[in-house]
C-alpha cells in the first residue's frame, strides 16, 4: 500500500469484513476471478472471495445457486453506440437478453455465470467500459448530467471533469479500501439532475466574483445516503474551480478513508462521520489536506425536475434535439438496447445517455429528422410520450434477483402504475419509487410516494407488504418523505395508492404540486386517509 492503514492499528476493533479486506485488497479478486474461478467453477470460490466480487462489479444473485448480476460504471451514463452495442451482445449472449437501467446510470446483467466473467470484462474492456469498482467498499460509478454538453440548463460541460475524476479513482489501490461504499456526482445542471444530497460527495453548480470577475465552479456537498438511516448532504462553505475538483475530491475521499468508521459495517458509511463531526469540522480537516479554498459563491441550482427528460427537447446546440425516452421501471432487452444502438446512429449523434430516473436519452438527432425518427417501432414501448404514471415510476431489482430484498418489486411496480395509469387522469406528476429492503437502492426516501417492502402475517401465511411514505423531494427545501403508520398488502398497493391519490387530487389548490400539498395539509392528513382506508 502507498499509504499507512492507521485504522489497523487496533485490529480488535475492526469488523469482519475489515479484516478480509487488510488480508486482501479488493482489486485483487479481479485476476482471482481470471485466472481461477473462471477454470475451476462457483463451487470453488471462498466465502470471503464471494464477498470481495464486489470489487469486480459482481454480486451473488438469489437464490445463490451459481448465477451472478454485474453492474457497469458509465460516466454521467454517456455511452457511445459501439459501448451500446457491446452491452447489448453481453446480454443477449450471458444474460437471459435482460438489461436494467440503474438508479445510479449504470446498466445491470442477470444471469452470467463465473466461467463467462473473463470474457464479458474482455468485451467491456475492448470498448472502454469497466464493472471494476461498480460496487464494494470503494468510489463506485460517478453521476453525473446525463445530458452533460448539450444541456440548455448547465453552466458548462463536466465530460471532461468526470471523466478525470473517475480516471484517478479506478483501479487506484490508494483509495480501492474504503469503510463502506462510496459514492460521488458531478453536475452542473441548475435543476440538479445528479440528486447531489444523496451523495456522499456532490458538486454542484455555482459562481464567485473573485479578482472582480465572475468564475464558474461548483459548491461541494458530503455526507449525504439513504438506508435505514438516510441523511441528507452537508454543503461545506467553500467553492472550488473546476480544476480543483480532483483535489477536493481526493481530500474528501482521504478523509473517509483515514477517519470513516470501520467497527460496524451499518455505522461505516461517510455520512455517520460527517454528522458527527459537522461540516465546519470537516471543512478544517479538509483544509489541512488541500489547502486553502474561496468560501461559498452563489449557489446555482433553482430547482428539481427528478432527472426526467421525456420528450423532444431542443439542445444548446442550434438545430439539434434529444429525445427522452421512458424505460419502464428501468427494464429492457439486449434486443432493444441494440435497436436505440441503431437508432442514434441513423438519426442523431451514436450517442446514448442513461439517467437516475432509469431512462435513456437519444442526442444530437437534427430537428428535420424528429419526426422520422420518432416513427422507429422501438419507440413504441420505450416511448418518448409515456403515460403519467409509468413515466415517474422507479424500482430496485426486488427480491426476483437480490438477495437483500424481501418482496418482489419490478413487475409490481409497472402492474401499479399501469393500474394508476387506467384510473386517474392527472395533470401533475406523480414520483412513485419501489424499493425491496432498507438499503433503498430503488431510492424511496425522495419520491412523491415510496414504498418499501415487507412481509406481514395472514392467515395464509407470510405475505408481500408494503409500507408508504409521502411527501420528499430534492433541490431547494430537500427533505425526506414521512413513512405512514399502517402496512399494506401488496396485492392491494394499487387500490390504495388510487384512494391516495384522488384525495391529493379532490382536495389540491390550483397548480398545486403533490409535494406542496403535503406540506400544506402535513402526512398526518394522509395518514388519517391510510387509516381509513385499511379499516374499511
Amino acid at each position: 500500500m502507498a499509504y499507512e492503514p492507521i485504522w489497523a492499528a487496533d485490529a480488535s476493533k475492526l469488523n469482519k469484513m475489515e479484516l478480509v479486506k487488510l488480508e486482501k485488497d479488493g482489486l485483487d479478486i479481479i485476476r482471482t476471478i481470471i485466472e481461477k474461478y473462471a477454470h475451476e467453477g462457483y463451487s470453488s470460490i471462498t466465502p470471503d472471495d464471494m464477498n470481495l466480487f464486489k470489487w469486480a462489479g459482481v454480486y451473488e444473485q438469489k437464490p445463490k445457486n451459481g448465477h451472478f448480476m454485474m453492474r457497469v460504471r458509465i460516466n454521467s451514463g454517456v455511452l457511445t453506440t459501439d459501448q451500446a452495442r457491446a452491452l447489448a451482445g453481453i446480454a443477449k449472449d450471458y444474460g437471459r437478453n435482460l438489461m436494467d437501467v440503474t438508479t445510479r446510470q449504470a446498466i445491470q446483467f442477470h444471469w452470467l455465470t463465473v466461467e463467462q466473467l473473463p470474457d464479458i470484462f474482455n468485451r467491456l474492456e475492448k470498448v472502454g467500459l469497466y464493472s471494476w469498482e461498480a460496487c464494494g467498499d470503494c468510489p463506485r460509478t460517478i453521476v453525473g448530467n446525463p445530458l452533460a454538453g448539450i444541456d440548455k440548463n448547465e453552466l458548462f460541460d463536466t465530460t471532461d471533469l468526470v471523466n478525470q475524476v473517475n480516471d484517478f479513482f479506478l483501479l487506484n489501490r490508494d483509495f480501492s479500501n474504503l469503510p463502506r461504499k462510496y459514492k460521488m456526482s458531478i453536475s452542473t445542471n441548475i435543476y440538479n439532475s445528479a440528486h447531489a444530497e444523496i451523495q456522499c460527495l456532490a458538486f454542484t453548480p455555482a459562481s464567485k466574483v473573485i479578482d472582480g470577475e465572475e468564475v464558474l465552479g461548483f459548491h461541494v456537498w458530503v455526507g449525504g445516503g439513504l438506508s435505514a438511516k438516510p441523511h441528507l448532504a452537508k454543503r461545506l462553505d467553500l467553492f472550488a474551480r473546476p480544476e480543483e475538483v480532483l483535489k477536493v475530491a481526493t481530500g474528501v475521499t482521504t478523509i473517509f478513508r483515514d477517519f470513516g468508521y470501520r467497527e460496524k459495517r451499518h455505522h461505516a458509511r461517510l455520512k455517520f462521520l460527517v454528522a458527527d463531526w459537522g461540516p465546519e469540522k470537516f471543512k478544517e480537516k479538509l483544509i489541512e489536506l488541500i489547502g486553502d479554498m474561496p468560501s461559498l459563491g452563489e449557489d446555482k441550482i433553482i430547482g428539481w425536475n427528478a432527472a426526467y427528460f421525456n420528450g423532444v427537447h431542443p439542445q444548446k446546440q442550434d438545430g439539434l434535439s434529444y429525445i427522452g425516452l421512458n424505460i419502464p421501471v428501468g427494464r429492457l432487452s439486449g434486443d432493444e438496447f441494440a435497436e436505440l444502438a441503431r437508432v442514434a446512429d441513423t438519426y442523431g449523434d451514436g450517442t446514448i445517455r442513461t439517467t437516475v430516473s432509469q431512462d435513456i436519452v437519444i442526442s444530437g438527432v437534427m430537428n428535420e429528422l424528429v419526426e422520422k425518427a420518432l416513427t422507429e417501432s422501438v419507440f413504441e414501448r420505450l416511448t418518448p410520450n409515456p403515460n403519467l404514471f409509468m413515466s415517474r415510476t422507479v424500482s430496485c431489482t426486488g427480491n426476483e434477483f437480490c438477495n437483500l430484498a424481501v418482496v418482489e418489486t419490478k413487475e409490481r411496480a409497472r402492474r401499479v402504475a399501469e393500474y394508476l395509469d387506467s384510473k386517474i387522469e392527472l395533470d401533475e406528476d406523480i414520483r412513485i419509487h419501489f424499493i425491496g429492503c432498507p438499503n433503498a437502492c430503488g431510492q424511496k426516501h425522495i419520491a412523491d410516494i415510496g414504498l418499501q417492502g415487507a412481509l406481514v402475517k395472514t392467515p395464509e401465511g407470510m405475505v408481500d407488504a408494503f409500507d408508504i411514505a409521502v411527501g420528499g423531494i430534492l433541490g431547494p427545501g430537500a427533505k425526506f418523505n414521512e413513512t405512514l403508520k399502517g402496512r399494506v398488502k401488496g396485492e392491494d398497493v394499487g387500490a390504495v395508492l388510487e384512494q391516495l391519490i384522488l384525495y391529493y387530487k379532490d382536495n389540491r389548490s390550483e397548480d398545486e404540486t403533490f409535494h406542496q400539498f403535503v406540506n400544506r395539509v402535513g402526512a398526518s392528513a394522509f395518514q388519517d386517509k391510510l387509516t381509513s382506508i385499511l379499516a374499511s
